[in-house]
């Protein structure tokens, strides 16, 4: 497909993109990646990458030169960041692997655009936008795959994963967000390769499969993932239950408008219990506030009861999630916060109660019967108190 161009677009009109190319040169340049790819489906646009053939010191004198902050955040792959008033640009030299072992590459700097666009993962990815004319160069057919949603690795497929064992977690997670056309070499070779994904990094593989749960409904992609035993390497946890059990939790969400959480989902992926939870947690080296969640959330049904008072329990955004998780509506909590029990052991001290255990006890049994009440006022709160402390007496 000759003399495509890339259509204008909200970031294509930044006031500061002038000033960038003026440094760099408009012939030295292109935009490239995933700004092209989803310029092209009309898809907002996060992040803007463009590729140089200027090596990165000449990169930041060029850039330093024009006014322009260069930040070397990945000067080891020949990449630096330009800060600009809309937001950063990341710049990386035109770049050839020259050693590969699934699980990093050593790269050197490259010559020409179709080098460069050789080593990328997808044809989608390696659509190149002139940043004056807008005209689109496509080495390997990533116009026409983009036109019919397919997904496909540059050259062989097999070959492509072996250079980078993360790419068949990568491939499943774009067929998620852009396919509707299978390729069967892609699939095929993911699925011949996928005990090589147990030699990545546990951050990797957590990262690519958290971001193919955030998308909107990456079900059926999953399904694949399990009958192809892909899923089974990296979650072995997950059987036909539990993706069931993600197909309501989806359906539910999609019903009561809540959007996409990764860490919920995945507790849908898994058995109940929060020991299981735990082992997942540990194995994906989530952080501590995601393994928190995800422990939490293992109980879901048991603990489901009244909406406001697992709320109360529990804190709000984990009472979302297992009401969700429940198949039920989260609405009883919207605009609703928790309150605060209004007593003080201070003030069942100066009723004539000694302090220590006695205290904490009243204090408890008092919060329980405020909260199945369903919150009442300081003045019920008042008679429970009385009533606490005319039982012990």
């Amino acid at each position: 497909m000759t003399g495509a161009k890339l259509p204008a677009a909200a970031w294509t009109r930044r006031r500061d993109l002038p000033a960038l190319v003026g440094a760099l040169g408009a012939d030295s340049m292109r935009w490239v990646g995933g700004a092209v790819r989803d310029t092209l489906l009309g898809l907002p646009v996060k992040d803007i990458d463009a590729a140089s053939l200027h090596h990165p010191p000449e990169v930041t004198r060029r850039l330093e030169e024009a006014g322009i902050r260069a930040i070397p955040t990945g000067i080891d792959h020949g990449t630096i960041t330009a800060v600009l008033d809309s937001g950063p640009i990341e710049i990386t030299t035109l770049r050839k692997d020259v050693a590969t072992d699934g699980r990093r590459a050593t790269i050197a700097f490259a010559e020409n655009w179709q080098e460069d666009a050789a080593r990328r993962d997808f044809t989608i990815n390696a659509l190149y936008a002139h940043p004056e004319t807008f005209a689109i160069a496509d080495y390997f057919g990533g116009l026409a795959d983009l036109e019919a949603r397919r997904v496909r690795f540059i050259g062989d497929a097999a070959q492509r994963i072996r250079e980078d064992h993360l790419r068949i977690l990568r491939y499943y997670r774009f067929q998620a967000r852009f396919g509707s056309t299978l390729d069967e070499e892609g699939e095929e070779a993911c699925a011949a390769l996928a005990p090589m994904l147990k030699g990545l990094s546990r951050e990797r593989v957590a990262m690519e499969l958290l971001a193919l749960l955030a998308l909107p409904d990456p079900l059926s992609t999953l399904g694949r993932m399990f009958e192809r035993g892909v899923l089974p390497v990296v979650l072995p946890e997950t059987g036909e239950a539990e993706l069931a059990t993600l197909a309501g939790l989806i359906a539910t969400e999609r019903a009561h408008g809540a959007p996409p959480a990764p860490i919920r989902r995945l507790a849908a992926l898994l058995p109940r219990g929060g020991r299981t939870a735990e082992q997942v947690a540990a194995r994906l080296r989530l952080s501590n506030a995601q393994r928190k969640h995800l422990v939490r959330l293992a109980g879901r049904v048991e603990r489901a009861g009244d909406a406001r008072v697992l709320a109360y329990r529990e804190g709000h955004e984990v009472a979302r999630d297992i009401l969700l998780l429940a198949n039920r509506s989260p609405a009883p909590l919207e605009g609703w916060t928790p309150p605060a029990l209004p007593l003080k052991g201070g003030e069942i001290v100066r009723r004539g109660v000694d302090a220590g255990p006695q205290v904490a006890r009243i204090l408890q049994a008092v919060e329980a019967r405020w909260v199945a009440e369903g919150f009442p006022p300081r003045s019920r709160v008042e008679t429970l108190l009385d009533e606490e402390l005319a039982a012990g007496s």
